[in-house]
């Protein structure tokens, strides 16, 4: 607990501003029981505020220092880097997808998926070529490209019935994403529950 009366010219006051330290410019007494100090923040923002004896309960000393330390977990510090380094990552690597996969894209997919396809949002194609020009691939780019810039959520693939599990293989293998195959065999497997009437 602070009194009005310790409070000084160049003090250090926490109470004065919620959750802040700041550092008293000038004071001018209002009577015995009031007080408008002006002050200074840490980013030197200058305010003023006046302040009663019903407020000395929450104003104290403080010792002036920085604004920031170095005592945070490390572990987390490193963590939340590493998030905001991944969610940075395409505006430094316009082709991030490339090489964070296991695949040597051909020279027709790069232009496809980058110049094409990307560019083009909100994304409205059919993926269509010839059988062996690499859909899977160049698929397999866009959703991660996609992904890695977090403007996708959810992502349907409609593929041939027999090659609907070697998709789902190769995306996970050469993009390491994993998709779910929607059947009817595993939907009468896994029936959704009926909505409450």
């Amino acid at each position: 607990m602070l009194k009005l009366e310790e409070i000084k010219k160049d003090a250090q006051v926490r109470g004065v501003v919620p959750e802040k330290i700041v550092s008293i410019v000038q004071i001018e007494p209002i009577g015995d029981n009031a007080l408008t100090v002006y002050y200074k923040d840490s980013q030197g923002k200058l305010g003023e505020q006046m302040l009663f004896r019903t407020d000395e309960a929450r104003l104290e000393l403080a010792q002036g220092g920085r604004p920031w330390a170095f005592d945070a977990d490390g572990e987390v510090f490193k963590l939340d880097l590493e998030a905001y380094r991944i969610s940075q990552a395409s505006l430094f690597d316009p082709m991030i997808a490339v090489h964070t996969s296991n695949v040597e894209p051909l020279p027709h997919q790069i232009p496809a998926v980058y110049e094409y396809m990307l560019p083009k949002l909100p994304l409205r194609y059919v993926l269509a070529d010839d059988p062996g020009a690499g859909k899977t691939i160049m698929a397999g780019l866009l959703i991660r490209e996609l992904l890695m810039r977090a403007d996708a959520r959810r992502i349907l693939i409609v593929s041939p019935g027999s090659l609907t599990e070697q998709w789902q293989d190769e995306l996970l293998e050469k993009f390491g994403v994993q998709f779910e195959i929607f059947s009817r065999s595993g939907r009468a497997q896994n029936p959704r529950p009926k909505a409450p009437c």
